[in-house]
Order: structure tokens, then C-alpha cells, then sequence
């Protein structure tokens, strides 16, 4: 941590990681992190760089996905995802929200996926797949899937928003069959004789080091079978059981929908959202759980907080 004043050189102030600090430091006292490649100082309660320094960032954004219909309904969609790089500036804090995931009813088509933000972007929770009968499914970031039509023709699914995700599946009145919601990937499958839909695929992604997947849609149900919830895209109704899967929470998947054998249940609930922001190089940010891989240190946001650049 030695300083140095040179005639010709100029002045370094004393140099530390940020593991090794001073243990005990004085108000004002200063010096370079090399870690964070910057300047700071301790302001008696915390280390505040003393300029602000801009690098680059990128960000994954992914809301909450929606619930499952019920009935024969369709599964519900995965939520909206954004993809950016950006600018951030050191010492600067960004408000990180996790979208929830949206929550089934056996009445009404199943709830939307709440929406995720940050950096100023917003990623839009999926879509509520349709419950009941000719309930279309509802528009998000991926659609939920049509339920069951009681009449010749079709229920719609919903649509997506555009560079989020993708339409959900509709329902068919042939047995009875609901579509899958959509995912980030692709479509839902629509529903068709005694066969529900499929839910649209999701994105993978191996950033922090294992393989992981996110807004898929869930699958469609049908008579005494249910849909999967949707990760990299839920299976349509093939189990013998009428009660859905719901997502696992932080993926941004769609639930499945319910079957239905005399008794109408609730469609699986939606998986909550995520945020993974991530940069080349040691840490210089803080937030989130932090770790590293590939030369990447990456922050996992799986509930609201704040990006400290």
C-alpha cells in the first residue's frame, strides 16, 4: 500500500484489493481498488468511489410467467425477456424488480405474470392461459394458451409482445383440448383431437457457469390429463392425473393447465422472474448473488434489489 510522489510521474495514492482494505480506515482516507480499477474512499460507514467510471454490462431480464387455465384450459405463458448490453457508471445504483409469477383460479383464466424491470427496460409477464370453456388465452410477454371450445372452431391464444415472446396455442373443440401457452422460442401448440397443446420452447443459457432455462410455456390440458409447467416448454396433458405442475420459481415459465375428470381444479401457478447482469472480468459491482464463470462475474437477482455499479 506504499505512495509515491515523483517529479516526473506524478502521485500514486496507496493501492489495495478489495479483500485487502485497511481494516481500520480514517474518514477521507483514500486510495486505488484494484479490483474495481477506481479510486475511493471511506466516508466513515462505507468505501464510495471518488470518481464515477463507466464500463459495459449486459443484462438478462425475465418476468414472471403466467398461471395455468383450469378446466381444460391453457397453459399459461412464459414471461417476456430482454436481452441488452449497457453502460452503467460506477458508485451509480439501478433499481432491479422481480416480476411474480401469476397465480391460478379455477373461475377465471389464470392470472398474468407480474413484470420485470431494470435499466430502464421492462420485460412483460406472460400471458393467463383461458380457462373453462372458448376463454381465449390472454396476451403478454409469451400468450396463454385457448382453452377448450364448446362450439366448432377454435379459442385463441393470446399474442405476445413483440421481441418478448410468441402467441400462445389455441383451443380446440375436438375432445375437448386446450393449447399450450407460448414461450420465448416459439408458439404454443395448438390443441387438437384428444390431444392438448405443447408449450412454446424457452431460451437456455450457460452464462453462469451450468446449463439453465427460462420462459417456456405450459402445457395445454385435457380431459383427466394436465399440462407441464413450462421451462424450456412444458409437455401437453399425457399424465394420467388431472392436477398441473406448477413452475419453479425464477425461471419465468408458464404453468400447466388443469385437466378435467368431474372435478375443476386450479391450473399450475407461474414461475416468478429473474435478472442476471453480467461483465468481463473481476467483480466491480455489487447486488444480487455474485459469482464467476468463463471469465464473466455475473450478479443473480432472484428477488427486488439494487445494481450498485
Amino acid at each position: 500500500m506504499t505512495a509515491y510522489i515523483g517529479g516526473t510521474t506524478g502521485i500514486a495514492p496507496p493501492s489495495w484489493t478489495t479483500a485487502g482494505r485497511p481494516s481500520s480506515p480514517q474518514n477521507g482516507q483514500m486510495g486505488w481498488n484494484s479490483t474495481l480499477g477506481q479510486l475511493e474512499a471511506w466516508n466513515g460507514t462505507a468505501w464510495q468511489p471518488i470518481a464515477s467510471s463507466p464500463y459495459f454490462a449486459n443484462c438478462i431480464i425475465v418476468a414472471g410467467g403466467g398461471a395455468g387455465g383450469s378446466g381444460n384450459g391453457g397453459g399459461g405463458g412464459g414471461g417476456g425477456v430482454v436481452f441488452s448490453t449497457l453502460t452503467v457508471t460506477s458508485g451509480t445504483g439501478y433499481s432491479i424488480v422481480i416480476g411474480g409469477g401469476g397465480a391460478p383460479s379455477t373461475s377465471s383464466t389464470g392470472g398474468n405474470g407480474g413484470n420485470s424491470t431494470g435499466f430502464g427496460f421492462t420485460a412483460v409477464g406472460g400471458g393467463g392461459g383461458g380457462s373453462g370453456v372458448s376463454i381465449n388465452g390472454a396476451s403478454g410477454g409469451s400468450g396463454g394458451g385457448g382453452a377448450r371450445n364448446g362450439s366448432p372452431g377454435t379459442t385463441q391464444g393470446g399474442p405476445g409482445t413483440a421481441g418478448q415472446g410468441s402467441t400462445g396455442g389455441n383451443g380446440a373443440n375436438l375432445d375437448t383440448c386446450g393449447g399450450g401457452g407460448g414461450g420465448w422460442g416459439c408458439n404454443g401448440t395448438d390443441g387438437a383431437n384428444k390431444q392438448a397443446g405443447n408449450g412454446g420452447r424457452g431460451f437456455f443459457t450457460t452464462i453462469t457457469g451450468s446449463v439453465a432455462s427460462y420462459a417456456g410455456g405450459g402445457g395445454g390440458g385435457g380431459y383427466g390429463v394436465a399440462g407441464g409447467y413450462g421451462a424450456d416448454g412444458g409437455t401437453n396433458g399425457t399424465s394420467t392425473s388431472s392436477t398441473p405442475t406448477s413452475a419453479s420459481s425464477n425461471t419465468g415459465g408458464g404453468g400447466g393447465a388443469s385437466g378435467f375428470s368431474g372435478t375443476n381444479v386450479n391450473g399450475g401457478a407461474g414461475g416468478s422472474g429473474i435478472v442476471l447482469v453480467y461483465y468481463q472480468g473481476a467483480q466491480r459491482g455489487t447486488g444480487g448473488t455474485v459469482t464467476s464463470s468463463g471469465g464473466y462475474t455475473i450478479h443473480t437477482f432472484t428477488s427486488s434489489g439494487t445494481y450498485t455499479a
